[in-house]
């Protein structure tokens, strides 16, 4: 069901949308899942030092320090937990543990893509009639790998990588494919990331809700936004997309 100001057939303030721009991570394929079976590996390794939960809030206060540092993804987040374990341990962690630590980054940069369902036929479809570009945020080179792992990279008529995802990214990738605000979309699983910012340009949130989210990419949902809707998975975006371009 679509959680937004729906009508039977048409929504009402219906628009030709030109651009729809699709989530990566959690949106088209798994990737909290990962971040937290490594996260219950440092965990471990440092067991003997602190509680888990005491090691949880540690390391998210870090990486919530270091995001303007090290930005998003599987590097920052290794860096964080290598921080925090010199932390909590005083300085006399082994040198064995950054060791599995490093370790963990590089089999989270390296674990194969899974799709998430409906990701492939939700692009397919989206392509027939508008512009599709993928917006996403994080490690470059390691966004590029998953792309091209995914075997979607062909259906998108851009890709765009960004640092972090504001109202004024979204304006400026809008303006630099040619598409006005209000005739673009964004569909994502982050409603602070991929959906409220875009509704601040004027343009549609989508939020596809993922059963994993980051501390740091939860917020609330706006509350009777026209623009605004939620679609429990992407097979229900074909219908979106017509009731509000048709």
């Amino acid at each position: 069901m679509l959680a937004a100001r729906a009508r039977r057939g048409k929504i009402a303030g219906m628009t030709t949308l030109s651009l729809i721009g699709f989530d990566a991570d959690d949106t088209l394929w798994q990737n909290e899942a990962f971040f937290r079976l490594t996260q219950q590996r440092f965990e471990t390794l440092l067991a003997d030092f602190a509680e888990p939960d005491h090691l949880h809030e540690r390391l998210l206060a870090a990486e919530r320090r270091n995001i303007g540092a090290y930005g998003f993804g599987v590097k920052g987040f290794v860096l964080s937990m290598i921080e925090t374990a010199i932390e909590v341990t005083e300085g006399r962690v082994p040198a064995a543990v950054i060791a599995e630590l490093v370790a963990a980054g590089r089999e989270m940069l390296a674990h194969p893509i899974e799709l998430l369902p409906h990701a492939r036929a939700a692009v397919e479809r989206a392509a027939e009639a508008h512009r599709v570009v993928l917006i996403t945020k994080g490690d470059l080179l390691d966004q590029e790998r998953k792309l091209a792992q995914s075997g979607l990279g062909d259906l998108f008529h851009g890709v765009e990588i960004v640092s972090d995802k504001t109202p004024e990214v979204y304006a400026r990738l809008f303006a630099r494919h040619g598409v006005a605000p209000e005739r673009a979309m964004m569909i994502g699983n982050s409603l602070k990331s991929d959906v409220l910012p875009v509704l601040a340009t004027g343009g549609f949130g989508v939020h596809v809700p993922h059963t994993l989210t980051w501390a740091l990419e939860r917020a609330d949902p706006p509350q009777g936004h026209a623009r605004f809707f939620a679609l429990p998975d992407l097979a229900g975006l074909s219908a979106l997309l017509a009731q509000i371009s048709p």
